[in-house]
C-alpha cells in the first residue's frame, strides 16, 4: 500500500482543539478526512473507500471490518486499544498501530500536581477564601486544614514503566522514598513488594497500570483498610482498578486523608458514579485531562504519521497484536 491511500479520522477533535499542527499527518497520505465526532452507526458508512482508519475512541467492531473489506490498517490515537475489535482486525488482514509514551510528562505532571493539593488541602483552602473565612480571620493567615510535606513520606507506585518512573522522579524531587509493589498477573521480582506489604508502609498510593482481568478492583475495601490511616491515594491509570463505592466509604469513614482520581470505570460519566457525590470529603475528580496537554497530543499527530509512514514502508512501528 501507497502513502497515495485515503486515510478518515472518525474523532478527530478528540485530539485536537484547533490548536495542533496537522501537517505531518496530512502529508503522509493521498487524501485525509477529518471528523469531528463518529456515532458508531456513521463509522462503517465513512470509512468506504478508506484503506486507513484513524480513530481515538470511536469503536471498530467485526461488524466494521466486515463491512469495510478495503481497510488495510487502523491507527490508534492513544495507547489503549479496547475500542478495536483486534481479533476481527487480524482475521480481515487489518494491521493496528497505537500511540506510546506521548503522555508521560503531562501525566507525570498531573499526577504530581494531584498529590500536592491533597498535602496542601488546596481545594479547601481555595473554597475557604471564596466563602470569606480567610478575610473575617482573626489573624493574618487561614490555618483550619491540616497540611502535610511530602519530604520524608513514602510514596507506593503500582505499575513502573515510563509513566511511574516519571512520577517516581518527580516524587524523588520532593524528599519522598519510593517503594514499588508487585503486580497481580505478573512474575515475582525482588524489587517489587507484595500488595499487603506495601500498603500499611506508604504515605501515598499512585496508580500507573493497566486495566485487565488481573487488575480490575486491585483497590477495594481490603486494600483500602490496610493503607494507614490519612494516606492519600491517586489515581491517573483507569477507573476499573479501583472499587469505586469502596473509595467513598473509606473517604466518608475518615480512614483515608484524601483521594484523586483522573478517571473512572465510565467515561463520560453520564449514570452517575458513586465519587460523584456532593458529601465525599478531600476528593478530587479531574475528567481524564491528564494526558491532554498541547504538547501529548501533537506527539500523538507525530506518532500517527511515523506509524502510516513505517506501515508503507513494509517495516511496521507499534503493532498491537
Amino acid at each position: 500500500m501507497s502513502n497515495n491511500s485515503r486515510a478518515v479520522f472518525l474523532d478527530h477533535a478528540s485530539l485536537d482543539l484547533g490548536d495542533l499542527n496537522l501537517a505531518p499527518l496530512q502529508q503522509v497520505f493521498g487524501e485525509l478526512t477529518l471528523h469531528g465526532q463518529s456515532a458508531p452507526e456513521q463509522i462503517a458508512e465513512r470509512l468506504q473507500g478508506a484503506q486507513i482508519a484513524i480513530s481515538n475512541k470511536a469503536p471498530l467492531t467485526a461488524e466494521t471490518f466486515a463491512a469495510c473489506p478495503q481497510l488495510k490498517l487502523v491507527l490508534v490515537a492513544a495507547t489503549g486499544t479496547n475500542n478495536i475489535d483486534l481479533a476481527a482486525a487480524h482475521a480481515h488482514g487489518v494491521s493496528v498501530c497505537n500511540c506510546q509514551g506521548y503522555g508521560t510528562p503531562s501525566v507525570a505532571q498531573h499526577t504530581l500536581m494531584l498529590l500536592l493539593a491533597l498535602a496542601t488541602r488546596l481545594p479547601d483552602y481555595q473554597a475557604a477564601v471564596r466563602a470569606g473565612r480567610w478575610q473575617k480571620a482573626q489573624q493574618f493567615c487561614l490555618l483550619d486544614f491540616p497540611i502535610v510535606e511530602l519530604e520524608g513520606k513514602t510514596l507506593g507506585l503500582l505499575g513502573y514503566g515510563e509513566l511511574g518512573g516519571a512520577v517516581a522522579k518527580l516524587a524523588e524531587a520532593f524528599g519522598m522514598r519510593v517503594l514499588l509493589g508487585q503486580l497481580p498477573g505478573r512474575p515475582p521480582r525482588a524489587d517489587r513488594m507484595p500488595l499487603d506489604e506495601l500498603l500499611p508502609q506508604v504515605d501515598a498510593l499512585t496508580l500507573h497500570c493497566p486495566l485487565n482481568e488481573h487488575t480490575q478492583d486491585l483497590i477495594g475495601a481490603y486494600q483500602l483498610s490496610l493503607m494507614k490511616p490519612g494516606a492519600f491515594l491517586i489515581n491517573s491509570a483507569r477507573g476499573g482498578l479501583v472499587n469505586e463505592q469502596a473509595l467513598a466509604d473509606a473517604l466518608r469513614s475518615g480512614h483515608l486523608g484524601g483521594a484523586a482520581t483522573d478517571v473512572l470505570t465510565q467515561e463520560p460519566p453520564t449514570e452517575g458514579n458513586p465519587l460523584l457525590a456532593a458529601d465525599i470529603p478531600r476528593l478530587i475528580v479531574t475528567p481524564h485531562n491528564a494526558w491532554g496537554s498541547r504538547e501529548a497530543r501533537q506527539r500523538i499527530v507525530i506518532q500517527l504519521a511515523e506509524n502510516a509512514e513505517a506501515f508503507f514502508s513494509g517495516a511496521p512501528r507499534r503493532l498491537v497484536g
